[in-house]
Formats: structure tokens, sequence, C-alpha cells
């Protein structure tokens, strides 16, 4: 399973983005697809996951303006970042999670500065 992340950019607080996570190989439909971040000098650390049937979950401080979506047929997961905040900035990370193993794809750089 290969996965490919990108869509990060530069953008000025309060502005959007939308992050798309590409996967190829053997990617099955009943999987959990997640989106992790790392910022400078911190750990990597959770944002928001998504299983087959749409449900999903996010961590606290992106509630209300990060929005996780899937596309079950182009094995393609989104994030839509809205009200982006300078402590968004960070490389943010896909991951897809199936029969107990963990893939991951390179990250894309989101900055927040004005």
């Amino acid at each position: 399973v290969q996965l490919q992340a990108f869509g990060g950019g530069l953008v000025q607080p309060g502005g959007s983005l939308r992050l798309s996570c590409a996967t190829s190989g053997r990617v099955f439909g009943a999987n959990v697809m997640a989106w992790y971040r790392q910022a400078p000098g911190k750990q990597r650390e959770f944002v928001a996951f998504i299983i087959s049937n749409g449900a999903a979950n996010y961590a606290e401080d992106v509630k209300g303006r990060f929005t996780i979506s899937r596309d079950n047929a182009k094995n393609t997961m989104y994030l839509q970042i809205n009200s982006l905040k300078p402590e968004d900035t960070a490389v943010y990370y896909c991951k897809v999670s199936q029969r107990g193993v963990h893939y991951w794809g390179q990250g894309t750089l989101v900055t927040v500065s004005s």
C-alpha cells in the first residue's frame, strides 16, 4: 500500500486548504484512514480519522474547523482545513490502517503565516 499526501502550502491566518491523500496498492474498503500532523519541534499528533461508513472523529483543537472525508471508490481521503491558525503549521501525514497493519504516507507541509 502506498499513500501520497498533497495540497499543503503557505496560507494566511483565517485561510483554508484542502489536503488529499491518494492511496494505491491493496487497499481494502474496510479500513481506517487518518490524518496526523507534526509541528516543528513537537511530536506527531492525531488530527482526525474516518472509517469506511463515513463516521469520523477529531482532535479537540480542530473540531469545527477541520473536516475529514473519503471517496471509497477512489481510495482517497481529504482534509478540509478552514480558519487556519499559525499553530496549525505542521507537516500533515496520512495513514491507513487495515488488517492490523499501519501505512504512512509522506507528509505535506502546511504553513500558516501572514
